[in-house]
């Protein structure tokens, strides 16, 4: 029998547990010499370095409801602490300096959580769907990402999927955090905020910076490996000139090989390969 973690004895072992991890976060950012991002204007920057919009209320296969609008008011209340956040050049953004700590006393809901590869609910749940959205904004610019957790597994089957898969983050208060650092010499803005039905976002500028990104997803497929299916998949960054539209780098900047943990009658057959070891 596995022995179980201090954290899973029981509620009170978990929450001193994660007393510890903020503790050492908050220590750790204390003596990092990082300068936080806290500035926010009512007036946009000129240039916008990407858009993007996706939507708020998917369909789940198994998830109640519920959690999904739940979800739409918490991430109402984190875009209202970020949107119109100014990032000069040398400064960090923290998802969860500009939130703070998601709580019921802070109008939070609860929503779906993630933890370990299993769903559950907590207060701020789904707030992760606002970090993919910041980390999809920055892929697509110059900026500097220096903390990111990814997803290791295939959690849901796709529904009007925008963007390459694997191109998302964890974020669990406040040692599971998100950050990139302006490495350049301009300012940039988020804008964040829900319409219609979509969380909307932009990344905006002073002055257009000299190259422009193109992100892709080549090879995708599911694969059967000892009895379990993976999602395989490569996402590549292509750094294009702006002014030339020539192609001066194609990076790997991520290779899937991610456990699907969900109901596998959902995925396409047409997109099912045999496993090398079957050929």
């Amino acid at each position: 029998m596995q022995r179980k973690l201090f954290c899973e004895i029981n509620r009170t072992c978990y929450r001193i547990s994660l007393a510890k991890e903020i503790l050492r976060r908050n220590l750790k950012d204390l003596f990092s010499g990082q300068k936080i991002a806290r500035e926010r204007s009512g007036e946009t920057l000129p240039v916008i370095v990407k858009s993007h919009s996706s939507i708020l209320l998917r369909k789940l296969h198994g998830v109640d409801i519920r959690l999904q609008e739940n979800k739409v008011t918490n991430i109402m209340l984190a875009c209202s602490k970020i949107n119109g956040l100014i990032i000069h050049p040398g400064e960090v953004f923290s998802f969860w300096k500009m939130i703070g700590n998601p709580t019921k006393r802070a109008g939070y809901k609860e929503g779906l959580v993630i933890s370990k590869n299993n769903l559950s609910k907590g207060y701020g749940g789904g707030l992760c769907q606002l970090a993919n959205m910041i980390h999809w904004l920055i892929l697509n610019s110059p900026l500097t990402v220096i903390e990111l957790h990814h997803h290791s597994d295939a959690l849901f089957p796709d529904d009007r999927r925008r963007v390459p898969f694997g191109t998302g983050t964890s974020v669990a208060f406040n040692s599971v955090d998100y950050r990139f650092k302006n490495t350049t010499d301009q300012d940039v803005q988020l804008l964040v905020w829900c319409e219609d039905g979509d969380l909307c976002g932009e990344l905006r500028t002073t002055r257009e910076f000299p190259n422009r990104y193109r992100l892709s997803e080549e090879n995708h497929h599911f694969r059967k490996e000892n009895g379990k299916f993976y999602r395989i998949s490569q996402v590549y960054r292509t750094t294009i000139d702006r002014q030339t539209g020539k192609e001066i780098q194609i990076e790997l900047i991520l290779n899937n090989h991610s456990e699907v943990i969900y109901d596998y009658s959902l995925i396409p057959k047409d997109q099912i390969k045999d496993s090398p070891d079957d050929a």
